[in-house]
């Protein structure tokens, strides 16, 4: 506990240092972070193969895929920090200001949050992601990655800590949790003295031990059930597109759909290339009843848990639905609020969809594998939150800061 506390009491220190960097300097900072990944990718790799053959007896071909690293993915790693350190300075701007009649001026003004505890699987991406969006935003960060990705985190968090380290700034400004350890862990998220902010990120498992024991706010990256709904007047070809690629382009995500819904008008018509389509990229498809009589085909038959699922394999169930209302009903009902889309060329049907689904990301048209910081233009994202508070969504730079009020006062006193 001692070792812990420590950690995080230098953490602390470090924000205080962190929060009063200028703007520039941290531009700077990031795009050395930048090449320093780009140009030290041999060790980055080294370290990714050595989990990789650590993890290959104990991990689905799934989780494998995230964890594994390229120079693609490391160029893509390097490019998202270039992207974060171009974005404008989130901090010290003046959200809204007024003057009360008794002549007090009030300013909101954004602030950091502070120290930011995450906690997240596989992927080794969000290392230098989750780092670089809490350092432009002036917080410092606790990392607590899986184990399976231990060796490439390490790698990442040391390439990046040089960097601060040759700018005479603390390392703790970004740092690995010592014990990762489960009681570590346990320990770590009851420290609310010391941590702001906690965002877990990972299966369902992970979400529910950190939601259950934790002592500090939490800004949940939880589950993606998503959803696409083909309506009785989609276009066949282009519905057939983005239903292939919400599943298949990238079937581990979590913003990779795991429900088809096809209204019952359209789905004798697009059932047969719709399967065709599906086939061709090897996926698993659970159907109803319906749809079986209408291929007659026997597939998997789905049960009601099965629509509770995050599969983050390329496995998809298949339903008809009667109505759009009878969608936006599953849809609410069974969805985790991450993102959720509909196929239609009816602009009332498409307002109807927007309005009434209870999602962070409702799409009208279009994939949801967009559910992602760096395409809505954030460089990057800490987590997609479902949350409802504060922040929801892919969340960048905005979602890393509060605000304080500056209250300007000339001798003022209240009667």
């Amino acid at each position: 506990m001692q070792n812990l506390q420590t950690q995080l009491q230098k953490t602390h220190q470090a924000q205080k240092i962190l929060e009063k960097i200028p703007h520039s300097l941290k531009v700077q900072i990031l795009l050395q972070m930048s090449c320093a990944i780009q140009e030290q990718s041999s060790k980055i790799l080294q370290a990714n193969l050595l989990d990789l053959q650590n993890a290959k007896n104990s991990l689905s071909y799934a989780m494998l895929e995230r964890l594994k690293l390229d120079e693609k993915k490391i160029h893509s790693m390097a490019y998202s920090i270039e992207q974060i350190a171009l974005l404008p300075d989130p901090l010290n701007q003046k959200l809204a200001n007024w003057k009360k009649d008794n002549g007090l001026e009030i300013h909101k003004v954004s602030v950091p949050i502070g120290v930011i505890g995450i906690i997240y699987e596989s992927r080794p991406n969000v290392t230098s992601d989750s780092a670089c969006l809490c350092f432009k935003s002036g917080n410092a960060c606790v990392l607590k990655g899986g184990k399976e990705a231990k060796n490439s985190n390490q790698a990442i968090l040391e390439i990046l800590q040089e960097v601060l380290l040759s700018h005479q700034l603390p390392k703790e400004c970004i740092s690995m949790l010592v014990d990762d350890t489960h009681e570590g862990v346990l320990q770590m998220i009851k420290q609310d003295q010391w941590i702001d902010l906690l965002i877990p990120r990972g299966g369902e498992g992970l979400i529910k031990f950190v939601t259950q024991h934790a002592t500090i706010p939490i800004l949940k990256h939880d589950k993606g059930v998503c959803h696409l709904y083909i309506h009785k007047d989609a276009p066949i070809e282009k519905s057939i597109q983005i239903a292939i690629n919400a599943k298949t382009q990238r079937p581990s995500t979590c913003n990779s759909i795991e429900t088809l819904l096809i209204h019952r008008d359209i789905a004798p018509t697009i059932l047969p290339p719709l399967h065709q389509a599906f086939v061709q990229k090897n996926t698993i498809l659970k159907a109803d009843q319906k749809i079986q009589e209408i291929l007659k085909i026997p597939l998997e038959l789905l049960t009601e848990e099965d629509f509770y699922t995050e599969y983050g394999d390329n496995v998809l169930n298949i339903a008809i639905v009667s109505s759009l209302e009878e969608a936006i009903l599953h849809i609410n009902t069974y969805g985790s609020k991450h993102s959720e889309a509909i196929v239609t060329q009816s602009k009332e049907s498409a307002e109807t969809f927007l309005d009434s689904i209870d999602a962070a990301c409702v799409y009208v048209n279009a994939s949801t594998r967009f559910s992602d910081g760096g395409e809505f233009g954030f460089g990057a994202e800490i987590g997609i939150s479902t949350n409802k508070l504060h922040a929801r969504g892919p969340v960048g730079l905005e979602g890393l800061t509060t605000y304080k009020y500056k209250i300007y006062g000339s001798w003022q006193t209240r009667n």
